[in-house]
């Protein structure tokens, strides 16, 4: 029976190859950073079966390994604002026990391209880029449904199998 921090260990595996993987999808529709999201299926899957501090860890080191293998200082930069707005509305929500976890997952993919528009504002000095942000909303609404989906099916299955009781 493995630990908690083996299965945490293996649960960041998962998500540095979901990023691996995502960063080889051409996926942008003409909007530059746009991207999948599947690596939250792992920080959701986090999040809902071993809380809050545990994934934010995972969320972190994440972005910063990914980012160190497959992107930029830049990347990490707005990977990390993204992040950190996601994870807390995500939070937020989850606490408040009002949405499923894709109501949850869905928050937390419109506010992570709020957040990295947010960075994006300040980085270029203009406003203008803004006009991105519907696209991004709606990207944010799809994805969001589709890794809520994913992780609401994973969830039961790692409960049964994998979390040490």
């Amino acid at each position: 029976m493995r630990t908690r921090a083996a299965n945490l260990g293996l649960l960041l595996g998962v998500a540095l190859i979901l990023s691996y993987v995502e960063s080889l999808i051409p996926f942008a529709f003409g909007i530059p950073g746009m991207k999948l999201g599947l690596p939250n299926a792992a920080i959701l899957i986090v999040l809902y079966l071993y809380g809050w501090q545990q994934a934010l860890i995972i969320n972190v080191l994440r972005i910063v390994v990914s980012g160190f293998l497959f992107g930029s200082m830049f990347g990490i930069l707005f990977s990390l604002a993204g992040a950190i707005i996601s994870f807390a509305v995500m939070c937020i929500f989850k606490k408040a026990d009002f949405f499923s976890i894709k109501g949850v997952s869905i928050c937390g993919g419109v506010s992570h391209n709020i957040g990295q528009m947010l960075v994006a504002v300040y980085v270029v000095k203009t406003s203008g880029i803004l006009y991105y942000l519907p696209v991004l909303m709606i990207g944010g609404l799809i994805t969001g449904i589709l890794i809520g989906i994913i992780s609401e099916n994973i969830i039961p299955r790692i409960r049964s199998e994998v979390i040490p009781r």
